[in-house]
């Protein structure tokens, strides 16, 4: 058997275990990521805070609104109180073959609660996955420092000394800008659907607070 064949298989099949590895950190990134347990509800890259005040809610009777878990189970999400801390988790339900589009990039919030009066001071962080944010900053960076690279050998190449040449160089200088661009409104719209998810659950746990103790 020629040894390039021998390389050849070696390089194949450690790019598979590679490859079936790197799927699995993304995984159990987002497996971690979706728990709302002490340890995991602080996971995940800080993206954006919303600050708040739930007047006629206090944090004596709050516990009442939950199970003796903490658990409170709203029509889009779930959230999960944390009296020793003073904080709640929230995230939208993520069913396994549920019909409604999911993005790459979720966001869930960890809401910081502290009295004031009759009313509770609240500040929600929204974080999204590490993956998601790692490999979104680093297909960005790809395509930018490739473009940049580009440009930079193209002029030292004398790409530009003549007329077509400066038109092939503007149209690929073109074409990257119009990648980036949609990289960029495509993550903010992803974002946006999420984030939109994200608040109506923290709306109804808002809401679902401030009803009677009766209701």
């Amino acid at each position: 058997m020629p040894c390039s064949y021998v390389i050849a298989t070696f390089m194949l099949l450690a790019g598979f275990f590679a490859g079936i590895l790197f799927i699995g950190l993304i995984v159990g990134d987002w497996l971690y990521f979706i728990r709302l347990t002490p340890d995991a509800i602080r996971y995940g890259c800080h993206v954006a805070n919303n600050p708040d005040q739930w007047p006629g809610t206090v944090l004596t009777t709050l516990g009442d609104r939950f199970t003796p878990e903490g658990v409170l189970m709203l029509p889009h999400g779930v959230a999960w109180y944390y009296p020793q801390l003073s904080q709640i988790a929230i995230r939208p339900q993520y069913r396994l073959f549920s019909r409604r589009f999911r993005t790459a990039w979720p966001v869930k919030g960890l809401i910081h609660l502290s009295p004031d009066d009759q009313s509770l001071n609240t500040q929600c962080e929204k974080r999204m996955p590490w993956s998601s944010a790692l490999m979104t900053l680093l297909w960005f960076a790809l395509v930018l420092i490739g473009s940049v690279m580009f440009v930079f050998q193209y002029a030292m190449d004398g790409g530009f000394a003549s007329l077509g040449g400066t038109l092939t160089g503007v149209a690929v200088i073109a074409l990257a800008a119009l990648v980036l661009a949609f990289g960029l409104v495509t993550v903010a719209l992803a974002y946006r659907l999420e984030d939109s998810r994200l608040m109506k659950v923290y709306g109804e746990l808002r809401d679902a607070v401030a009803l009677p103790l009766s209701s």
